[in-house]
């Protein structure tokens, strides 16, 4: 190997560390909102570098599949990030984690032909990592594809509970490590496309009996599957960058997904087996109640709130749908300016994915020490004189405490019960995403305010200013 070989070689494993520096500090940065800005461009320039080294460091013969492929993807990715709503975050999350996983195996199932083609000796742990790729990149892409649909209200959002789903689940996977264990001792390109088609029908059957309410646990642990995806790709090819990013991505998300599952009192074996939601039997009805409860007006929630001592508000996906995020600011910042007690309770998986809320907030410049968590805020509602829940829904619910035949029973609340009164702004009576009523309707202490958020804020603002 020539000195100048040597050379080029360190020059790209350089830039390979100094990616993986960026990648850790941008990661590292994400966990606050003050900071998440900051670590998103850290992580955007790791990816540029690592992109950039992988390229200038191979002999590559045509450019012109690489530009165009960098110069399309940069073109979706820019008009995705301009154009997707908050709202819809998640699903785009969902899509990418598809393709991610799809990435993944194309690049495996690419150099596996080229093995088998130039009559190569495979030897066993490329063949081993050559599955995993492809194994693990299928059932992301069909499964992250099933929750896009879900989300999206293109699949029924209700648990899809096949028969004898669990017999059919365990054969395929039987069948799928039978050729896996057959194109590690005999590669050839049959084993490894049942293999794969195992792979793919197994995504749709392991997500579709997960239901709606459960779906963004769902993205996240299929997050981390294209992590691990893409790390397997690594050692398949030998690339270092690739093995790091892959494992970040990986380590990440699942991290991500134990604390939703703790969020939500649901079990990460289940959640990896598909087999959580709601039960055999169940439907998970969304009709709307008849009993009845108290409805008022802007104005008698204004003089709730301005006659308080405090007040905590509660977002929910209603917040972000309305996008009322702005409107929510200037109606606490004119509370403040009467002395008034502000917080807001954040719930985990409020809204459809982590930090939605925390996000949609910081946005419209709500100070970050206003922010508290599910542990912080709790004991607090019970000292607060109005709770405003603005959109939320399955995460006030009291029925996740008392209810033990509820989908949601166990799932950590905020206790928005436990206030002296409650203002609840909703458009309709209609059962959050969870596909079940919220006994927090039902309660005395609570009045429903009816209508769309961001208007109904505004409308408070106005009066409370007469006060």
């Amino acid at each position: 190997m020539s000195t100048e070989t040597i050379l080029h070689i360190n020059v790209t494993n350089l830039a390979y560390i100094a990616a993986s520096v960026l990648f850790i500090l941008g990661l590292k940065r994400l966990g606050s909102p003050a900071t998440a800005r900051n670590g998103n461009r850290l992580s955007s320039i790791a990816m540029l570098v690592a992109v950039l080294a992988t390229i200038t460091g191979n002999d590559i013969t045509s450019w012109e599949w690489i530009l165009g492929g960098i110069l399309i993807g940069s073109i979706i990715g820019a008009i995705s990030a301009r154009k997707i709503a908050m709202t819809e975050m998640p699903q785009l999350v969902a899509i990418f984690n598809g393709f991610g996983g799809a990435a993944s195996g194309v690049i495996a199932t690419g150099e596996l032909i080229r093995l088998i083609d130039s009559g190569s000796i495979i030897p066993q742990d490329v063949s081993i990592t050559i599955m995993a790729s492809v194994i693990v990149g299928g059932i992301t892409l069909t499964g992250s594809f099933i929750a896009y649909g879900k989300l999206q209200g293109l699949v029924p959002t209700r648990p899809l509970l096949l028969p004898i789903r669990n017999v059919i689940n365990i054969a395929l996977l039987i069948a799928m490590f039978i050729a896996t264990v057959w194109l590690v001792i005999e590669p050839s390109t049959t084993a490894f496309f049942v293999a794969g088609g195992i792979a793919l029908a197994l995504g749709i059957l392991i997500v579709i009996p997960i239901g709606g309410a459960d779906m963004p646990v769902v993205i996240a642990l299929l997050n981390s599957y294209s992590g691990i995806a893409g790390a397997a790709t690594g050692f398949v090819l030998g690339n270092n960058m690739l093995i790091i990013a892959g494992s970040l991505v990986g380590a990440s998300g699942l991290i991500l997904t134990r604390i939703m599952t703790k969020a939500m009192n649901r079990s990460l074996a289940n959640v990896m087996l598909g087999g959580f939601g709601v039960e055999d039997g169940s439907n998970g009805s969304d009709q709307e109640e008849v009993r009845p409860v108290t409805s008022i007006q802007a104005d008698d929630a204004a003089t709730m709130l301005a006659y308080a001592q405090s007040v905590i508000f509660v977002p929910g996906y209603g917040l972000a749908v309305a996008q009322a995020q702005h409107q929510v600011r200037e109606l606490s910042d004119l509370l403040k300016e009467k002395g008034i007690s502000v917080k807001y309770a954040i719930h985990p998986v409020a809204g459809r994915m982590p930090g939605h809320m925390n996000v949609l907030l910081a946005e419209a410049n709500v100070p970050y020490d206003e922010l508290k968590d599910l542990d912080e805020i709790n004991n607090e509602f019970q000292r607060t004189d109005v709770a405003v829940v603005i959109g939320a829904n399955d995460v006030t619910n009291p029925a996740a405490r008392t209810d033990s035949a509820s989908p949601i029973y166990g799932m950590p609340i905020l206790n928005v019960d436990q206030a002296q009164s409650v203002i609840m702004m909703k458009r309709s009576m209609s059962s959050g995403f969870a596909g079940v009523q919220n006994e927090l309707f039902f309660l005395d202490k609570t009045q429903m305010l009816f209508g769309d958020a961001k208007d109904s804020v505004e409308k408070i603002t106005a009066e409370v200013k007469d006060l």
